[in-house]
């Protein structure tokens, strides 16, 4: 790709991978139906015809095993991509995720590395219930060693796996199943992702409103729905969920006074309590108002639409909450 060309968050997916296959032929895909069926939500569709079954494996239902899998190939000097069909899976391979890819490095005091790449589905909205729709990010944000990444614009979809990759440690990479269909235009010349820093999506002066993934797009509307009411909201993109850029929310709240996080999570020991924290310690006499939340329902995902919709973050919740944070703006 030499010139700007529009595409959709799922074939950004697939550009990637293919070019991670073509450049490197240490490169290999494994998960499950990621062959022949072409991937569960399609992103290595055609990629079994091109590099063959040796470089994209289908493995059996058993994420302790493939991920582990993984982590070897990793430590043999491989560079393993490790398709996880819906983060709510990735639960099986916890052990292989914390206790052997997040901490070989450690134990090992650097002798080892493990450049390890696991993609994950992630988040609701396509009706599939609670064994397949949860968020489970900010608990992988918690690990020491492992780096977290969450794409909400198609052009970090299609150039964050080629940093991931040059990563000697273990990268996971989130991708939220309601934005494979979202579709931007994407510039090569930008084909460099600083995996260090969040990024100023809207530039503001009333408010700073951070999220991640889906609640990134959100936001986006949001910001542009609040602009016709005269408030001017800063949008910042996290994007890099560990380690966390503290440095450009910091930045952006002493100039707006006030945050909002928008987090699909879990309230209760979310990133967004999390970033809530930090902001209390680290920026508490630049706040003009407490830090507010709007996050996912506690509950497990509901599977009927209207209930599904109902548990998750929506536009207009997010602008209520900046409304109730800018009492006599709005």
């Amino acid at each position: 790709m030499t010139s700007p060309e529009r595409l959709t968050f799922r074939e950004a997916c697939r550009q990637a991978i293919r070019d991670a296959l073509l450049a490197d032929p240490r490169t290999f895909v494994l998960g499950e139906d990621i062959g022949k069926y072409g991937g569960c939500y399609a992103v290595t569709k055609g990629l079994l015809d091109e590099f063959g079954p040796e470089r994209i494996v289908d493995t059996p239902l058993a994420e302790n095993g493939f991920v582990g899998m993984g982590v070897g190939a990793a430590l043999a000097g491989l560079r393993p991509i490790v398709e996880i069909m819906t983060c709510n899976f990735s639960l099986l391979a916890l052990d292989q995720i914390l206790n052997n890819a997040a901490t070989l490095s450690h134990m090992s005091g650097g002798q080892f590395a493990v450049p390890l790449v696991i993609r994950m589905a992630t988040g609701a909205g396509r009706q599939l219930a609670a064994q397949h729709s949860h968020s489970l990010e900010g608990w992988f944000a918690h690990i020491p060693g492992l780096k977290v990444l969450a794409p909400g614009t198609v052009e970090d979809a299609r150039f964050m796996l080629a940093a991931a990759l040059a990563d000697c440690n273990p990268v996971l990479l989130f991708e939220h199943i309601g934005l494979y269909a979202l579709e931007e235009t994407v510039d090569a010349r930008s084909n460099q992702v600083d995996l260090a820093h969040a990024r100023v999506r809207r530039q503001g002066s009333d408010i700073t409103i951070v999220s991640f993934g889906a609640g990134l797009q959100k936001s986006l509307a949001a910001a542009g729905q609040l602009a016709g009411e005269g408030v001017q909201a800063e949008v910042i993109d996290l994007r890099v969920l560990r380690p966390v850029d503290d440095e450009t929310v910091a930045a952006s709240v002493a100039r707006t006074h006030r945050c909002l996080v928008v987090d699909e999570g879990w309230r209760s020991g979310s990133l967004s309590a999390e970033l809530a924290a930090r902001l209390a310690e680290n920026c508490l006499y630049e706040l003009d108002a407490p830090v507010r939340r709007v996050c996912g329902r506690e509950v497990p995902m509901p599977y009927p639409a209207h209930l599904e919709q109902a548990a998750l973050p929506q536009v207009e919740g997010i602008v209520a909450a900046a409304r109730g944070l800018l009492p006599g703006k709005v």
